[in-house]
């Protein structure tokens, strides 16, 4: 099991499993908050504990996810789909940077370019250890 928490310890995620890649994206929000996304579905891997609030586009008459940051510290918690996924499920990635880095140093890295085509990039052989060490 993966764990990781904000800076003030208010907010914790925990992933059950192995995440196996860990998505790098470019768009607008992912490249401010440089984080490091680990995908599943809410309370079934994912779980999320503490009192995060949510910020979702301003610009948009209907966002399709939120992201999640604590009040305190303001640290990236996760984004969370707003929209359920025909089997009732709903979406979520923990930002895998907050996790201790030995834990999730060796996993690799899938390229997402979230800014311009929405198409999954070749990998390029990197992981999370390169991104932080």
């Amino acid at each position: 099991m993966l764990t990781g928490s904000c800076h003030c310890g208010a907010c914790q995620w925990t992933f059950d499993g192995d995440p196996g890649s860990v998505t790098a994206c470019n768009c607008t929000l992912c490249r401010r908050y440089g984080a490091l996304w680990a995908y599943d579905y809410e309370n079934e891997r994912i779980r999320v504990s503490g009192p995060s609030v949510a910020y979702t586009r301003a610009d948009s008459a209907d966002p399709s996810l939120e992201i999640r940051f604590c009040p305190t510290c303001g640290c990236v918690l996760c984004w969370r789909g707003l929209r359920l996924q025909p089997d009732g499920r709903r979406r979520i990635a923990v930002n895998l940077r907050l996790a201790l880095p030995e834990a999730v140093a060796d996993l690799p890295i899938d390229h997402f370019d979230g800014l311009d085509t929405f198409d999954d990039l070749p990998r390029d052989g990197r992981c999370v250890r390169d991104f932080w060490f």
